[in-house]
C-alpha cells in the first residue's frame, strides 16, 4: 500500500507543475528560461542526498542506463511545453493524459497478458473523467487542434509512459536516490542540448526566476522521481500510468486555489470520476484479498 500512496503523490506532485508554469509565464520568462532552470535546479537537487549514498561505486552501465531514461523525463516536459503554444492547455492535457491506456498495453504486450476487467473499466472511467476534467467540451471543439500541437501532445503522452515503464525496471537494485540523480542528469544534458543555459549568464535566475524554477524542480523532478522509484518496481506499469492520473484533479484543485480560475460543474464531475478510476483497482484488488482469506 505504501508503494501505492508514493506514486499516487509523485502524480499529484507533477499536477502542480501547470499551474507554477503560468505563474513564471505571467512574469515574461521564457519556455527556455523555464525549462532549462528546471532542470537544472532538478540536477542540483537530487545529487545533493544522492552524495550521501555513494559509499558503494554503482556499476557505470547502469548509471548510463538511467541516464537515458532521464531523457524521457525530460522530453515528456519539453514536450508538453511545446504543444501548448498551438492548442489549449485543456486539449493539451488530455493528449498527455493518453498515458493510461499506454502503459497498460505496453504492460499487456511485455507480460502477455490481457488486462483484467477491473482495470479496462478503470481506464474508460480514467479518460471519461480526463475528457472532462480537461474542460475539452467547453474549449470550442475541433478548430482548436492545430497538428503540431497534437504531435506535441501525443509525443508527450508516449515518453511520460516510456518514464512510467523503464523506472520501475532498470537498475532497481541501486539505490533510489541514486537512481533519480541519474535520471535528473539525462534531463539536464536534453534540456540543455535544445536549450543553451543563457538563464545561467543572463542574470534572470537571481532576477526572479529562481522561485518558480525552484518550485518547478522540486514539485517537477525530486519528488516525483524519487517516489516513482521507490514505489514503480513494486507495483508495476500498469497501475503505475492509472495512479498517474491523479495529476489531472491536482492541476484543477491547483489552478482554481492559486490562479482563481473557474472550474465548471462538468470539470468536477470529471475530477470525481479520474478519482473513483484510481481508487477502483486498488479497493478490488483488496476485496479479492478478503474473499480468499474468508474462503480458505
Amino acid at each position: 500500500m505504501r508503494y501505492i500512496l508514493l506514486v499516487f503523490l509523485g502524480a499529484c506532485s507533477y499536477g502542480i507543475l501547470s499551474t507554477i508554469v503560468k505563474l513564471a509565464y505571467k512574469q515574461g520568462y521564457s519556455p527556455a528560461e523555464v525549462i532549462g532552470g528546471q532542470m537544472f535546479l532538478g540536477f542540483v537537487l537530487t545529487w545533493i542526498p544522492a552524495l550521501f549514498f555513494l559509499r558503494t561505486k554503482p556499476p557505470l552501465r547502469q548509471l548510463l542506463l538511467l541516464v537515458a531514461v532521464g531523457l524521457t523525463v525530460g522530453s515528456t516536459g519539453i514536450m508538453y511545453y511545446n504543444a501548448l503554444q498551438y492548442i489549449p492547455a485543456s486539449i493539451a492535457i488530455v493528449l498527455l493524459f493518453q498515458f493510461t491506456w499506454m502503459g497498460v498495453l505496453v504492460e499487456a504486450v511485455m507480460t502477455r497478458r490481457t488486462p483484467g476487467k477491473e482495470t479496462i473499466f478503470s481506464l474508460l472511467l480514467l479518460l471519461t473523467g480526463t475528457l472532462l476534467a480537461g474542460g475539452i467540451f467547453e474549449s470550442g471543439g475541433l478548430a482548436q487542434f492545430h497538428i503540431l500541437g497534437v504531435v506535441f501532445g501525443l509525443l508527450s503522452a508516449v515518453s511520460f509512459t516510456l518514464f512510467i515503464l523503464f523506472s520501475g525496471k532498470i537498475a532497481i537494485a541501486i539505490n533510489p536516490w541514486i537512481r533519480s540523480s541519474s535520471m535528473a542528469t539525462g534531463s539536464f544534458l536534453l534540456a540543455i542540448l535544445i536549450y543553451p543555459p543563457v538563464f545561467l549568464f543572463n542574470g534572470a535566475l537571481l532576477d526572479g526566476l529562481f522561485p518558480y524554477v525552484f518550485l518547478l524542480a522540486f514539485f517537477g523532478i525530486l519528488i516525483p522521481t524519487v517516489f516513482f522509484n521507490y514505489g514503480m518496481p513494486h507495483i508495476g506499469a500498469g497501475m503505475g500510468a492509472i495512479l498517474g492520473a491523479a495529476e489531472l484533479p491536482m492541476a484543477v484543485l491547483s489552478s482554481y486555489i492559486i490562479l482563481n480560475e473557474s472550474v465548471s460543474m462538468l470539470q468536477v464531475s470529471g475530477v470525481v470520476i479520474i478519482l473513483l478510476g484510481i481508487i477502483l483497482p486498488e479497493w478490488l484488488r483488496q476485496r479479492n484479498i478478503r474473499r480468499n482469506k474468508a474462503t480458505s
